[in-house]
């Protein structure tokens, strides 16, 4: 009896171990959120005593005189597990954390960054998580918290590492965690405005105002709004907008310079840093000009980063970041009153706020010295050609784009992980934004933006929007259908072919759309971008702003255009002209589509071989383009290029000649049956979409049974033994990539790029094997089969060999175009990378650079804050990274050079071709160049030769010329 007792116990303890140790879900997070809200002590306890030799004591019961302590709530042990099982710190009380707990940094600082987010989140929805527990006395004490802010930041600033590699991370922190008696004003005064706004709808036109372009005379704005609306108001509502005014004059309120004179003066470092700011106060105390108050602050910023080493006390440094942090607000509010009159004066702004931006850790140095000349070489001269004027536009546009996806890249992964269960995070990355300087950036780029979009005749005609000039397009094409504006997580919705649609940023695995528009583009030469490109898909960059002025405009039928030029047309189906209407019906008509070749494919060779023994002639009969045209690659560049094996046509066919279970046919058959019916179900008059939903369904059980296939046991033997030949070592003990590799790939008018499965690092050989079913069925996924139904009219002949190759754990890793794509000419190289295993082609947002024979250009930073590894035992390993460096150094870039020299020489003069363009995936590995694939580059010649969109495209000299003193 006592046994069984026993026993029951240990089980119940393990199964309630087992849910506390077990990741809660979406869902029950949700409840938990919302069970806080609604709770007096939201996820705290008690209150207890905390002493210094860690012992805890009731409220009633402190520490003894001879230990220090101090009183705070304890947490509900749902709130300390969730900390256990999903790393989420809610309500958290800094003056119970240790600083390398709280700085989280093996965690990319997450709980840094959580703490933030809620600090955000509270100040919207009035407490959030502490909804009635911001109430609980004594929960926390305002004195231990910001005395264990200021602890914390005297702390973390002593490691020059971490300052030089956060600055823009540590700089945001000093905004939300007290250390010196102030709060976030600026968030506390939009938030009060937001709330206000959704109480009383006719407030919204101020919140809006605030919001986009925050005055000091938004003060009399809320003040003449009381008065007029006195009477219709409630007391609680005259009250909150009361509070919103002492927010705002708090916020608008002058800089205290005795206080900063008495905190400049004991600084102890960089003597011109010293002085300039002892300067600044001076001339603020009396002269009023917003342009040289913007100008000299920016200054000051710049060099307190440049220069913060210099001062080797951290309570120095703490100082000059605080200093630092009120001279940011006075330029935001200055920036407002500094309106520019001429084109040099714009373009001089726009050069002052970069430079900002630069000191505020929106940009990095190195980024800084890469466009800087441009400002100064437009200014240096009297005229500036349209050509030129553009040029500047484009850099102006980046900056922006650089400094907003900084702010993003810092934060979106944590962000992204709250708004799963609260929607209201999203607001956070926007909420940042708009408390930067790229808000008043933004602004004077739009204006600069309009002036060239006016003297350069490209003008924007995208429905009814402001600030239009933000909008650039990436691709050449045309579409219509209904619109979808997604501002939110891109990966969660699900794409329709016919849809054109709008994203914060692409996904990954984008499946087949009408037309895309995006905040961030990802890179030029990710696999989304190589598709749109290839399909004549109009694709084109915006601003959030532009994308929250769309949102209207969700679920109604557009038409939109992209020109050779890049100018933009989004318009209402009611406004499409005859023109328009018509090119809809010829597409119909004359849909270009393409047969995948078959007629030389050898399915009768159904034994591994090894990737020496064949050459680029052999795709598409033997294997697909990678494997045949990497085998010739080895043998063109031998040092370049690893072994390799390869699964031909022959061992998929015959494993699908294999009887399907539950069929009574074999896979093959089941296959091709699948598209016969489809075919028949058209012809009797169904539906494309109930077509597609057959043929989709069909897929979907084909996909499932190749993944449990029984692997031919002669085809296992032949693969261990050729392993062994190629890689000197016994399967399993060496990490290789499995990749799909298609006769569908690479065909004349088709790319294929990344539509079907990889499988990275792959070394257990149970999961090789089971790899080897996984992609040959990833021919047959919704993504890949969506795609080539576009062009393909015999998909039911698609046929994937696989390439195997060992795993080259590279330090970077890119893709490059032998031509300038959007920018630069034929003969220029376009390159993106990534740090790490894969980078550039599944749309990180890459390091971008335009390479010609003797310069290189930077269009892009990367801001993408984690990348893998693939470590020697297998899979992958995920890390994170600063921006403070440049991945490509100038061996890399004359390497790069030399390598497309060589590839056009070599392949150009094997091809005949000695203008093909080629895309080539290769890596890094301490500076020594591996190469992966080259394939011909594809683009869509329809698109770009469309008379429609040669009709859209304005024609103007470049070479004309425009005073750099025009009114602007």
């Amino acid at each position: 009896m006592t046994k069984n007792i026993l026993t029951s116990f240990l089980l119940i303890f393990l199964i309630s171990s087992n849910s506390i140790a077990q990741e809660k879900s979406t869902n029950q997070i949700k409840q938990l959120v919302e069970s806080y809200k609604n709770d007096i002590r939201g996820p705290y306890y008690r209150i207890k005593w905390f002493c210094e030799d860690g012992s805890i004591r009731d409220a009633k019961d402190p520490c003894p005189d001879d230990l220090e302590g101090i009183q705070h709530a304890s947490f509900k042990q749902s709130a300390l597990d969730l900390r256990k099982t999903n790393r989420l710190f809610f309500g958290e009380i800094l003056a119970a954390t240790k600083t390398n707990e709280f700085l989280d940094a093996n965690h990319n600082y997450s709980r840094l960054k959580q703490y933030q987010i809620g600090e955000y989140l509270a100040s919207i929805d009035n407490g959030w998580v502490l909804r009635k527990g911001q109430y609980y006395r004594g929960a926390k004490q305002s004195e231990d918290e910001e005395a264990w802010g200021k602890s914390f930041f005297e702390d973390v600033l002593k490691n020059d590492n971490f300052l030089k590699t956060n600055f823009y991370l540590i700089r945001q922190a000093l905004k939300d965690i007290p250390h010196n008696g102030d709060t976030n004003i600026g968030q506390l005064m939009r938030s009060e405005s937001k709330i206000l706004a959704e109480e009383i709808p006719s407030f919204m036109d101020i919140r809006i105002k605030i919001h986009g372009n925050p005055q000091k005379t938004d003060i009399d704005l809320v003040k003449n709004y009381i008065q007029k609306n006195n009477s219709k108001l409630s007391l609680q509502e005259k009250k909150d907008l009361k509070n919103l005014i002492v927010t705002m004059e708090q916020f608008y309120a002058p800089l205290d310079f005795n206080k900063i004179d008495k905190e400049v003066a004991s600084l102890n470092g960089n003597t011109m840093v010293v002085e300039e700011i002892k300067n600044f106060s001076t001339y603020y105390k009396s002269n009023k000009s917003s342009k040289k108050i913007v100008e000299n602050s920016a200054s000051i910023l710049a060099n307190i980063r440049g220069n913060i080493l210099d001062f080797k006390s951290s309570k120095d440094r703490l100082k000059l970041l605080d200093i630092s942090k009120q001279l940011e607000n006075i330029l935001l509010i200055e920036t407002q009153n500094w309106q520019t009159e001429s084109l040099a004066e714009t373009i001089r702004k726009i050069e002052v706020l970069t430079c900002a931006s630069l000191g505020s850790g929106l940009i990095e140095f190195w980024e800084y010295d890469r466009i800087e000349k441009n400002f100064k070489s437009a200014l240096d001269n009297q005229n500036i050609t349209i050509l030129e004027l553009n040029n500047l536009l484009n850099t102006s546009r980046s900056i922006v784009e650089w400094s907003a996806s900084l702010i993003k890249a810092n934060y979106n992964e944590d962000v992204i992980n709250y708004t799963n269960f609260e929607p209201m995070a999203y607001g956070f990355i926007d909420d940042r934004v708009r408390n930067s300087i790229a808000l008043s950036l933004g602004e004077t780029v739009s204006k600069l933006g309009n002036f060239v979009a006016k003297v350069s005749q490209i003008n924007n005609k995208v429905m009814s929007i402001d600030n239009q000039s933000a909008i650039r397009g990436l691709n050449p094409g045309y579409a219509f259908g209904e619109l979808v504006v997604v501002d939110g997580d891109p990966n969660v919705i699900e794409v329709n072919t016919n849809k054109i649609y709008i994203f914060q940023n692409p996904p990954s695995d984008l499946k087949p759309v009408a037309g895309i528009m995006t905040v961030s583009e990802g890179n030029l030469v990710s696999h989304v971008q190589l598709l749109a490109r290839n399909l004549g898909i109009p694709n084109a960059a915006l601003s959030n702003e532009n994308l929250l002025a769309l949102k209207k405009f969700n679920g109604k039928k557009v038409f939109y255009a992209v020109s050779n030029k890049g100018n933009v047309i989004l318009k209402p189906e009611s406004d499409m002209n005859n023109e328009e209407e018509k090119l809809f019906e010829k597409v119909e008509r004359s849909k270009n589509m393409i047969e995948v070749p078959v007629a030389d494919i050898r399915l009768d060779v159904s034994k591994v071989i090894n990737m020496r023994e064949v050459e680029a002639t052999d795709s598409g009969k033997l294997c697909g383009p990678k494997a045949a045209n990497l085998g010739e690659l080895k043998q063109l560049f031998p040092k370049q290029v690893v072994e390799g094996l390869i699964i031909p046509f022959g061992v998929f066919k015959s494993h699908m000649n294999l009887p399907m279970p539950n069929e009574n046919k074999t896979y093959w058959e089941y296959l091709n049956n699948a598209f016969q019916q489809a075919d028949a179900k058209k012809k009797n008059g169904a539906s494309e979409e109930m077509v597609e939903k057959f043929l989709l369904t069909s897929l979907k059980k084909l996909h499932t049974s190749i993944l449990n296939i029984d692997l031919d046991k002669a085809f296992v033997q032949d693969l261990k033994t050729n392993f062994q030949s190629a890689f000197k070592n016994d399967m399993g003990n060496v990490p290789v990539f499995l990749r799909s590799d298609t006769n569908m790939e690479d065909l004349k008018e088709f790319t294929g790029a990344g539509l079907n499965l990889t499988l990275f690092n792959i070394k257990d050989e149970d999961k090789i094997l089971q790899g080897i079913k996984r992609v040959w069925a990833s021919a047959y996924t919704e993504r890949s089969f969506k795609w080539r139904q576009k062009y393909l009219l015999n998909p039911e002949n698609v046929y994937p060999s696989i390439l195997i190759i060992p795993s080259v754990d590279v330090d970077y890793s890119g893709v490059m175009i032998t031509k300038g794509i959007n920018a630069g000419a034929e003969e220029d190289l376009t390159v993106a990378f990534s740090r790490g295993a894969g980078g550039a082609v599944d749309g990180q947002s890459a390091e971008t650079r335009l390479i010609t024979k003797k310069e290189n250009f930077l269009l892009a930073p990367a801001r993408q804050a984690d990348y893998i590894r693939l470590p020697n035992y297998g899979g992958t390993k995920k890390y994170y990274t600063s921006f403070n460096n440049e991945i490509l150094n100038e061996d890399n870039i004359d390497k790069i050079r030399e390598f497309a020299t060589q590839v056009r020489k070599k392949i150009g003069a094997k091809s005949g071709n000695k203008n093909q363009v080629y895309d080539v995936e290769f890596g890094f590995k301490d500076d020594k160049l591996w190469l992966f694939q080259i394939r011909p580059f594809v683009e869509n010649k329809q698109a770009k030769s469309s008379e429609y969109l040669n009709s859209i495209t304005p024609k103007i000299s470049s070479s004309t010329k425009v005073s750099i003193n025009e009114k602007i």
